[in-house]
């Protein structure tokens, strides 16, 4: 593989001596291909434009505001600084007051512009203010050597006035957050302000935002993920809104915004900020010890890649804890009992988690949490020593679709010959070892294969593992890169093969980016590894070779920093930095920013700005705004480098995307360019091949300049229906699938890399459907139990059903009189609330057994040709499967071809509904009761998800009169019997009466004569 994509070997060679091998171990891998590997980019004159967008992950509990410039002398260099009163140098114009500082004996005056006004020629530390826009050179004037020039993009702008924030330190009801807002102008606000720390507004603050709001202002708080908008509901007070805002972990980045209202013809800058839960630093406990790092190492830090703003930092005297990026932090000390005084001094790297601190010392692995210092070992499967690595996740996804159960890993752990994965609450499980990765990569058993690294790639789900390997180990190694999917639990080998020294360290650094991209560097160069590692070569200097150390007085790299934007930073020791662009070949020397003896570390801000964060000797730390995109543009001024392109945009508003069945995904892309230059738009995807694309590109031309619009429609063309492998079908259609937007040519000096997002092709678990009307408000909310008689059951029994009725899970009934038809209207919801109605096919049951209702239509009514799925019918052929489960789009048919079932009797109720076909329930007229009803989606190709709801109804009613003939039939009858026994007992009567009218009843007895 070669950066052309062409066949070449990789060996191992030294930028800064001839020879295709060097044993040291500061030599970089380099290519060694047919021809020369990297050849340096022209070089163009210079035109940037300001950032405008911020990427998903820049979270921010506290205002990100802080001290413009430091008070230390032991910061300061030789070379001039200058800072504004704006917050991470949001605002640089014309407005603004620039403070202009140099530190040393040999100053002696500043040499500014015609166009601009210095407070103090002859002071090293002045103000500058500037009339007009543009390019301004300023140099301070020493008797020594030249000072280089540094030159100033001063802007023209309108946007003067910034928001101020403050989050209330208690939560409100239902986990929200009241949230302070006022305007205030950096050239006239309080220091409190500019520092971030102020409590309520100052008077100037007050008097503007009053005036502001006098003219229509009034701001809300805009959510970027779910674009919601949150404003205030009460009367101004004190010159300040206050807003109620929910705390969400899934749409934490928010926006300030405003009306487009002026005062002084100047308007408010939107803000972005992140509201999060609290997060609390780890706090001093009196008789614990400090931890460090070994005396005289560098520093080294982690911080969350989602909340960049919580941050650990380890120096050779202390380690300090912070959630406020640095504006106040805590001392992590550990108990005196547990590491003995040269363990404590041993720290070799440490990753922050939610869980705690790990710290890994010595090969074993310790975690600093609010519970206490504890080693990490067997008790949670982690081997006791032998450790040679940690590694956690670099680039923020709040979003990602995972289809396997589980939880995606949050940090790595691996020896020479095992790699284990932890997630949340310190569980971990061993992913693999060296012996089964010979036989995933079919290597030969007898070689020697043992893990170099484990680094989190740019893809959600996705884990680089570099191995080393070797037969004889005595001169050289191979580094294998395999790539581990936590998703489909799949290997896949990348084209990625170097030739190395056999005691050769490099650090890998992956990009954000959809297809995999690469910086590993040893003590000196730079490799590059982009677009899936065929776009590759060491990073040049302007001096013609990838040396750095050559152009840093020997120094050797310590850090390198890559932010959302594709900007890199490579800062030596000494505290020289290089800056260059991902998918770019080169780098530049940016101006020195402080002294080559302080220990510094580059951080990222809340606002995505880089700051810089000093040790002191004193063992504290501070920080200080390092504007990056003002040192780019004075040097890129110098060097003549220009953008090829003057605008690229596109209309992709978020960086998850959900597609479910018969969805589509519409989105452009624009490049506008000088004309006869031939530039487009490359688009790129990374991930399963699930998804179809249709393409339309536009083209205008005017004025000297080329705009090109490329239109993309991504989707699904799959048929699920009368499939007979449905699920699996359905599994091997879903997946993620990474899509970016990058120019077909690129320079460090174009302000954004490439757009990257992504497109979940699956269920939507926040995806759930309800039906129309029902609710769980309006009702008396109890449980209760009621009877179902056995005759009203679909099985059967031998007796009487009592089932209660759980008013939690079914929500209030709708009480219907069961003379009236229902047919249910199902609505289709996300986590914003309602989506539409769903016209999709859809089943009823009864989920107590009952059948003693039915529908109106008949399957002739329908249009059915043969006979369709019932009930009864598909029980029958699903005996073993549950009610739930005997139908469902998995094996639904429809039954309008001839092609499909047989014809049968089409007088059957058609139990089947659709919002257009009017089918309805109706209820038997004898009886009333109760009814709980599941509802489910049948349509196979409406969604990826279970749609399933609840509703329950309660009949009732008069029941109707019997028929006036047979009411007269019965009188009629029970009448002639009255009148027949009537007659008969007459005639009985008479009878008895004949006989004993003549005849006495008692006979009176004669006396006998006596003789």
């Amino acid at each position: 593989m070669t950066p052309g994509g062409a066949g070449g070997r990789v060996l191992l060679s030294t930028p800064c001596a001839p020879g295709p091998l060097a044993l040291a171990d500061h030599c970089l891998v380099s290519w060694l291909p047919n021809t020369s590997p990297c050849p340096t980019a022209p070089t163009r004159e210079f035109s940037m434009s300001e950032r405008t967008q911020l990427a998903l992950c820049y979270p921010a509990p506290a205002p990100a505001v802080r001290s413009r410039y430091l008070h230390a002398a032991v910061l300061r260099t030789s070379e001039p600084q200058y800072s504004s009163n704006s917050p991470n140098y949001r605002i640089f114009s014309t407005r603004s007051t620039i403070k202009l500082e140099y530190e040393g004996t040999l100053f002696t005056e500043w040499s500014v512009p015609e166009t601009c006004f210095v407070l103090n020629k002859s002071s090293p530390t002045t103000e500058l203010r500037c009339s007009s826009p543009g390019v301004h050179a300023i140099k301070p004037i020493v008797t020594g050597p030249d000072e280089e020039e540094r030159y100033l993009f001063v802007e023209s702008s309108h946007t003067c006035f910034l928001w101020y924030y403050r989050v209330s330190r208690h939560f409100l009801n239902n986990l929200t957050q009241l949230i302070t807002v006022w305007a205030y102008d950096p050239e006239s606000a309080d220091p409190d302000e500019l520092l971030g720390n102020a409590e309520e507004p100052s008077i100037n603050s007050i008097v503007l935002s009053t005036q502001m709001a006098t003219l229509g202002q009034k701001p809300v708080i805009h959510t970027i993920l779910k674009r919601k908008v949150y404003s205030s509901n009460e009367k101004m007070r004190r010159g300040t809104w206050r807003i109620v805002v929910p705390m969400a972990k899934d749409d934490a980045l928010k926006e300030i915004r405003g009306n487009q209202v002026t005062f002084q013809d100047c308007f408010i800058a939107d803000f972005l900020i992140l509201l999060t839960f609290p997060l609390l630093t780890i706090p001093e406990i009196p008789g614990y010890l400090p931890i460090s790092s070994p005396r005289g190492s560098q520093l080294m830090a982690s911080w969350d890649a989602c909340v960049v703003a919580s941050a650990v930092l380890v120096t050779d005297m202390e380690t300090f804890h912070t959630t406020d990026s640095f504006k106040s932090w805590t001392r992590i000390r550990v108990p005196p009992d547990i590491l003995s005084d040269d363990e404590r001094r041993s720290v070799a790297h440490v990753i922050l988690l939610r869980d705690g601190i790990v710290f890994l010392i010595n090969g074993v692995l310790y975690v600093r949490s609010f519970h206490g210092f504890i080693r990490l070992g067997g008790i949670i499967n982690l081997p006791d020593g032998g450790i040679t690595g940690i590694s956690s996740r670099k680039w923020c996804w709040v979003n990602y679709l995972l289809k396997a159960k589980g939880r995606r890993s949050t940090f790595a752990v691996w020896t020479e010959n095992e790699i284990y994965l932890g997630s949340i609450r310190l569980k971990f499980a061993r992913l693999v070892t060296t012996t089964e990765l010979k036989n995933i990569l079919s290597l030969s058993v007898t070689a020697t294969l043992t893990i170099d690294r484990v680094e989190y790639t740019g893809h959600p789900l996705e884990i680089a593992v570099f191995l080393n390997y070797c037969t004889v180990c005595t001169v050289t190694k191979k580094i294998f890169l395999v790539i581990y999917n936590e998703d489909t639990k799949q290997w896949v080998s990348q084209d990625f093969t170097l030739d190395a020294p056999i005691d050769s360290v490099t650090m890998p650094h992956f990009t954000f980016s959809a297809l995999p991209g690469l910086l590993l560097w040893n003590k000196h160069s730079i490799y590059y590894c982009y677009h899936n590692f065929t776009f590759t070569g060491i990073l040049q200097t302007p001096a013609g070779h990838g040396n750095l150390s050559m152009l840093s007085n020997d120094s050797i790299i310590h850090e390198v920093f890559i932010d959302y934007y594709g900007a890199i930073l490579v800062k030596m020791e000494n505290n020289v930095i290089f800056y260059s662009k991902i998918n770019t070949r080169d780098a530049v020397k940016l101006h020195l920013w402080t002294n080559y003896t302080t220990r510094a570390f580059i951080f990222l801000s809340t606002s995505g700005q880089t700051y810089f964060l000093y040790a002191l000797d004193d063992g504290t730390i501070q920080i200080q705004d390092y504007p990056l995109r003002l040192e780019a543009q004075s040097i890129a001024f110098t060097t003549k480098d220009k953008c090829p392109y003057m605008a690229f945009h596109n209309n992709v508003a978020h960086v998850f995307y959900f597609l479910d069945k018969g969805e589509a995904l519409t989105v452009w892309t624009q490049i506008v360019y000088p004309e006869n230059t031939g530039l487009y738009v490359i688009v790129e995807s990374y991930g399963p091949k699930i998804l179809q694309e249709s393409h339309e590109i536009s083209f205008e031309a005017a004025f000297g300049y080329c705009t090109k619009t490329l239109t993309l429609t991504f989707y699904q063309n799959v048929d699920y229906e009368r499939i007979s492998d449905y699920f699996e079908t359905q599994h091997n259609h879903t997946g993620l699938v990474l899509v970016q937007f990058r120019p077909s040519e690129y320079s460090k000096a174009c302000p954004i890399a490439q757009k990257v997002f992504q497109i979940a092709v699956g269920c939507d678990d926040k995806k759930f459907i309800a039906i129309k009307g029902f609710s769980k408000k309006g009702c008396h909310h109890h449980d209760f139990s009621y009877v179902i008689e056995k005759s009203y059951l679909r099985h059967q029994p031998s007796k009487n059903l009592r089932v209660r009725y759980i008013w939690g899970e079914y929500g209030c009934p709708l009480r219907l009189d069961f003379t009236e038809k229902f047919q249910p209207v199902v609505q289709l919801f996300d986590d914003n609330g309602y989506v539409k109605d769903v016209e999709a096919n859809f089943i009823v049951w009864e989920i107590h057994g009952r059948d003693d209702y039915s529908f109106n239509n008949t399957m002739a009514q329908s249009g059915c040709l043969h006979e369709a799925q019932t009930w009864k019918s598909m029980i029958e052929l699903n005996k073993h499967l549950p009610l739930e489960e005997v139908w469902g789009p998995e094996n639904y048919k429809h039954c309008f071809s001839y092609a499909i079932g047989k014809p049968g009797d089409l007088n059957q109720p058609y139990e089947i509904i659709n919002s257009s076909n009017g089918n309805h329930i109706f209820w038997p007229m004898g009886h009333s009761g109760m009814y709980v009803f599941r509802v489910k989606i049948l349509d196979p190709n409406y969604s990826f998800c279970n749609l399933t709801a609840m509703f329950a109804i309660e009949t009732f009613g008069l029941i109707p009169s019997p028929s006036v003939y047979l009411v007269a039939s019965f009188l009629f009858v029970l009448m002639l019997l009255f009148f027949t026994i009537l007659v008969l007992s007459y005639f009985r009567y008479m009878r008895i009466y004949r006989r004993y009218i003549y005849e006495p009843l008692h006979k009176p007895q004669r006396k006998r004569k006596k003789n």
